[in-house]
């Protein structure tokens, strides 16, 4: 959420700031409501403390003999009385004025980075390194035509399940998709990051402070008699893990990795990868997410990508690192890295991870502060994907295939499968 004082005090700012997004904002109405609030507050100061400043002036004069009968007591007592009556209606519009703009403030993304080069689209995306040599073969085949072959998961019998954009994994594919979590979760433990085991369920707050909420309502999986939604990823219940508390100076930075199912609706989506695990409103997820001090923000945005990266490394998938423009920059993010595999079959690179810094934008909306001596401040979040598993699985199938049918898999996974090797199997019926 933006600061509401500098919404107030510098609307220009934001709305410059909003324009490189390719929003054009009139804030001038948001400004207004910003001044009322603060107005009401401060008159509603001035009056509790002349009626503390009377209630002391009163308890005095007893102290100092006077009847508490006396008609200057009453006097005294009549004015705090009427003093407090206009402090309880101011406190009643205040509270209407706070609930407008902070409705307002929440509809409003995060405001890019300095560093966030400008673009309107995609197309103005920027690439800045690669690593690996990418397979470029002639009839290579995409991960679904593999593992329809090799029978490592089932989308038709899925939909009769549920729907379309599910899958059944079997066999192979089942352990493939538990090695692969296991494995990225020793990974990212090893370099210090503390696991945790979120819930599934997560209430409206938890993807309000996080940013999913009112934005993307219709993106989201919600179950209305419980109040509660499917998270689209761990980054919700990680963000609401510390909300409302203060983290000792001395405990930062925090760095967690979580593993958890995700949910997504995909609206507007439809048409694009039907096939395949690349767009499923269900799958698998280990998420890479900080806590910092502000000054630490940008070291820490170039480390977990770092994180994010040796899991590709170590897999030997080739990927391609790209700085998002202003214009494709997610609603939270002010400064964002995408990891993109490389996917022989399909003959492109694709998206597997997007590493963050959101700045103080979700501390704000969930007021996750820190304290460093007298002085309070918020602190800034990072996320990132480390990594989408089944986008992993399908680099895996179309980086590995071999001539014989067979997929050869990178030695670091071997440990966590049991096999070097997917071996071509009979198709379940």
């Amino acid at each position: 959420m933006l600061d509401q004082r500098l919404v107030r005090e510098n609307p220009s700012f934001i709305a410059h700031e909003l324009e490189r997004r390719g929003m054009k904002v009139d804030l001038k109405h948001l400004q207004e409501i910003a001044q009322q609030q603060r107005d009401l507050e401060e008159i509603r100061s001035r009056l509790q403390a002349e009626s503390n400043r009377i209630g002391k002036q009163v308890g005095q004069l007893i102290k100092n003999g006077i009847d508490p009968n006396s008609a200057e007591i009453k006097d005294l007592r009549h004015e705090g009385n009427a003093i407090k009556k206009k402090v309880a209606a101011l406190e009643e519009k205040e509270k209407g004025v706070v609930a407008t703009l902070k409705e307002q403030l929440l509809r409003l993304p995060n405001l890019p980075s300095p560093r966030c080069p400008n673009g309107r689209s995609e197309k103005d995306n920027q690439e800045k390194r690669r690593w690996g040599n990418p397979r470029n073969e002639k009839n290579l085949k995409t991960h679904w035509e593999i593992a329809e072959k090799i029978g490592l998961f089932d989308t038709e019998r899925s939909a009769r399940i549920s729907q379309s954009r599910f899958v059944t994994l079997i066999n192979q594919g089942a352990r493939l998709e538990r090695a692969l979590i296991n494995f990225m979760l020793d990974l990212h433990i090893s370099k210090g990051y503390k696991e945790l085991l979120p819930p599934v369920l997560v209430n409206t707050a938890s993807l309000t402070g996080s940013g999913q909420l009112p934005k993307f309502a219709e993106e989201s999986f919600r179950c209305n008699e419980d109040e509660l939604w499917l998270t689209p990823t761990a980054e919700v219940p990680i963000t609401s893990f510390h909300r409302d508390e203060i983290i000792p100076f001395n405990q930062l930075p925090l760095r967690y990795v979580a593993y958890s199912p995700c949910f997504r609706r995909e609206a507007g989506s439809y048409g694009k990868d039907t096939r395949g695990l690349i767009r499923l409103h269900q799958f698998n997820k280990v998420e890479l997410y900080w806590f910092v001090h502000p000054e630490d923000s940008e070291e820490a945005h170039t480390q977990i990508t770092a994180d994010a990266e040796a899991v590709l490394q170590a897999l030997e998938l080739p990927y391609r690192v790209v700085e998002i423009c202003t214009g494709d920059l997610g609603f939270s993010a002010s400064r964002t890295y995408d990891l993109e595999v490389w996917l022989p079959g399909a003959g492109t690179f694709r998206e597997i991870s997007s590493c963050s810094i959101c700045g103080d934008f979700q501390a704000r909306r969930s007021s996750i502060r820190t304290k460093k001596g007298k002085s309070t401040l918020l602190l800034h979040t990072l996320n990132g994907s480390g990594l989408a598993v089944g986008r992993t699985m399908a680099a895996l199938l179309e980086n590995g295939q071999q001539a014989d049918g067979s997929i050869k898999l990178p030695s670091a996974i071997v440990p966590y499968f049991g096999s070097n090797h997917l071996q071509p199997n009979e198709v379940p019926n």
